[in-house]
């Protein structure tokens, strides 16, 4: 702790560094105001809502060391399990490769229609042994999932599907993520065309560094006080302070700095579902190509979202996925009772015994000082 005395001098030395630094937060303000005249008011609509998410993998991980297990679990707003899957660092990349063909999966089969015959071909991530080759594989298990719900299914009615995330990603080798792109827009044309059926995609982060940067700024200039829920179109600039060009720009087109895209699919916008001024912004991502849809595309997202609980004004149909996906406390004793009963048979029954003493020993201790 910084001592009495001491904190006088550290307010200076704050307030002298804020001062230096104000000067930023002007240029801020300054791009800010100049977004004011593409800001939209959202028209709210009633459509179905499907949403989906990934389990965050801190809430699954189970342990008895040596034995370290993640479990990979993604359902959609109603509560339906859409992939499961138990990994864990020390996993075979090959054999779990091997078993997405071998099971069907949605990453199976997102995998042969890239024609990528393993995982260590779709993302150099998983080429190395880092234990966080997990998250990476989570994260291709989402988009799997999605490209699945987008190709694969025929919807009754008219229906907007949101990741929990932008529609960009750093995980794909080469252009795989823009192919996969490809891939989904001839899905959803053909509904369109053929069932009469409109299908969206839309990304919505919790979290971005875009937003972070730009959150004073867009308060202080005040574009979004209109008394209704609206949004606004992030402009290229505004991304290229905070990203790397590859993750900012859009499919099938060079950047300032050259070069194609491969790691996004869509269009960036803030967005506030809220009327009021001190309503969360958030960020959203639309597919670049059915930007012209944004006005529809946020309308039904904000009648979600006029619903969110316990969050407010953030999408009850990403909320419900995400309480779905959860491990709960019940369900994590339950796997870890068939972890240590899957070892127990492993040692065999002689040394049973010690496993069991070296589990409630462990217990004890968790319990006292966990």
């Amino acid at each position: 702790m910084f001592l009495p005395e001491q904190l006088p001098g550290l307010r200076r030395q704050i307030r002298a560094q804020a001062e230096r630094d104000y000067g930023i937060l002007g240029d801020l303000v300054a791009q800010a105001r100049a977004m004011a005249p593409g800001v939209r008011p959202i028209r709210p609509r009633s459509a179905t809502s499907v949403a989906l998410t990934a389990a965050d993998g801190g809430n699954n991980a189970v342990a008895f060391n040596p034995f370290s297990l993640q479990i990979v679990r993604i359902v959609d707003s109603q509560g339906k399990e859409l992939f499961l899957d138990v990994v864990s660092p020390t996993t075979d990349i090959e054999e779990l490769s091997r078993a997405q063909f071998a099971g069907g999966t949605a990453l199976g089969r997102l995998m042969t229609d890239l024609g990528v015959a393993s995982l260590r071909d779709l993302s150099p991530m998983l080429a190395g042994r880092s234990p966080l080759w997990v998250r990476t594989y989570r994260e291709l298990c989402e988009w799997a999932v999605l490209y699945d719900l987008v190709c694969d299914h025929q919807f009754a009615t008219d229906t907007l599907i949101v990741r929990d995330g932008l529609l960009r990603s750093t995980v794909f080798a080469g252009d795989s993520l823009i192919r996969m792109g490809r891939l989904m827009r001839a899905a959803i044309d053909l509904a369109a065309r053929e069932h009469r059926r409109r299908v969206w995609l839309c990304g919505l982060a919790k979290h971005s560094e875009v937003l972070d940067r730009y959150r004073l700024a867009l308060s202080l200039a005040g574009i979004f006080d209109r008394g209704a829920p609206c949004f606004v179109t992030v402009p290229a600039a505004s991304q290229e302070s905070v990203y790397r060009s590859q993750y900012l720009r859009d499919p099938d087109e060079a950047g300032p700095r050259g070069g194609p895209a491969t790691q996004n699919l869509g269009q960036m916008y803030f967005v506030r579902f809220g009327p009021h001024a001190g309503d969360p912004v958030w960020t959203a991502d639309v597919l670049t190509w059915q930007a012209a849809d944004a006005q529809a595309i946020f309308g039904y997202l904000q009648a979600d979202a006029a619903a969110g609980f316990p969050v407010p004004f953030y999408p009850l149909s990403l909320q419900q996925a995400d309480a779905y996906s959860r491990v709960g406390d019940l369900d994590v004793e339950i796997i870890e009772d068939s972890l240590v009963e899957a070892v127990r048979e492993l040692v065999g029954w002689d040394r049973a015994h010690v496993v069991d003493a070296l589990q409630l020993t462990t217990d004890v201790a968790a319990r006292r000082y966990g």
